[in-house]
């Protein structure tokens, strides 16, 4: 008698706790803050096939064989305005190392809709493409031009009458055909004031102004105050084969991939190579968000070579898939001399790491 009263106490304390279990995660999905869970994604090799379609093809320029590896890394993302999460994921993310949780506000913006962020991943994705092309342009020594065109006025701007839709044509005497012209032209006035020129939207005749430069404050630098966004003009194209990923950190990875294509023999040594960072024209690596996960999808995809971005450091060190060796980088030639030597054979750690 008494095993079978035991038996249906545990009855009832297993339908109890399982009742009151139920009860405490419908109310935490009620009530929890809004949280987003990152996780590692997916990677791409840039200099490979995505869906039966090259990630890159380019005309206009002779290409040549390439081999091995070099992975654009993703991280999949769950909550905010995309989907829902609920507080059993959100606490499965803070207790897997591999993966994170953070508040929602912490990505977008209070009422930001999901179609805002697909349209911002959207453009982001398609402005590293063109900065990953003029990247490996540069490096590569290949000319191109770029039309430097208003996309807003930053406040405390000094740009006198320039708005939106307008062209800089050339500053100081210097005519800009390229983003790093207008920089360089800006430096030597030394804060005095200088005569621009520049093509109101929608027209031809150009005309002239005088401003004062101011100094940015976060740079150093002596600027304008105006938001640009480049149209480059290459004497080759390029098309990307990938689509449904957004966002600006795979522009390295893209840039890497460009000049393996363009140039001869393996840049990767057959290697299998992965990384992450934004690219400007110039070359300069960026920092990036979810470096974590993204050094776990590039292990699990089998890299054993990872490039990070310098600024990323903080979130790496500590944090190395067992197998994965980390170089960090702050230039695209870095990046570059990196992947060329660890193909010929030699030792990853020869080259910069985070922490040293």
């Amino acid at each position: 008698m008494r095993p079978r009263r035991t038996q249906r106490r545990r009855a009832r304390l297993t339908g109890l706790c399982g009742a009151a279990t139920v009860g405490i995660l419908a109310a935490g999905a009620l009530l929890a803050p809004p949280f987003v869970t990152e996780a590692a994604g997916p990677t791409f090799n840039t200099i490979g096939e995505w869906n039966g379609h090259q990630l890159i093809r380019i005309d206009g320029a002779e290409t040549y064989p390439v081999s091995g590896s070099l992975d654009m890394t993703t991280v999949s993302v769950a909550g905010g305005p995309n989907s829902q999460t609920n507080p059993v994921a959100v606490l499965g993310a803070f207790l897997d190392p591999g993966r994170t949780a953070l508040p929602a506000d912490a990505l977008y913006a209070p009422g930001t809709s999901s179609a805002q962020v697909a349209a911002r991943n959207s453009a982001d994705m398609t402005d590293s493409q063109s900065a990953a092309q003029a990247a490996a342009a540069e490096h590569l020594g290949i000319d191109y031009s770029v039309t430097l065109r208003v996309a807003g006025r930053a406040p405390q701007s000094a740009a006198g009458p320039l708005g939106e839709g307008d062209v800089l044509v050339a500053v100081g005497g210097t005519r800009l055909k390229t983003y790093q012209d207008l920089t360089d032209a800006l430096q030597r006035t030394d804060g005095k004031a200088v005569d621009v020129v520049y093509r109101p939207g929608g027209e031809d005749q150009e005309r002239t102004v005088r401003l004062t430069p101011r100094r940015d404050d976060a740079s150093g630098r002596w600027v304008l105050g105006l938001y640009l966004k480049p149209d480059y003009h290459f004497p080759f194209t390029v098309d990307y084969g990938l689509q449904d990923v957004g966002g600006p950190s795979a522009g390295t990875m893209f840039a890497l991939g460009i000049i393996d294509e363009l140039t001869p023999g393996s840049l990767t040594g057959g290697k299998h190579v992965a990384g992450t960072g934004t690219i400007d024209a110039q070359g300069k690596v960026g920092a990036i968000g979810g470096i974590r996960q993204k050094m776990i999808g590039a292990r699990q995809a089998g890299a054993t070579l990872f490039l990070a971005p310098a600024d990323n450091c903080d979130e790496i060190t500590g944090h190395i898939p067992e197998g994965l060796s980390v170089v960090r980088v702050s230039t695209l030639d870095e990046a570059v001399e990196a992947v060329r030597g660890v193909g010929e054979g030699k030792d990853p750690a020869s080259y910069p790491q985070c922490g040293s």
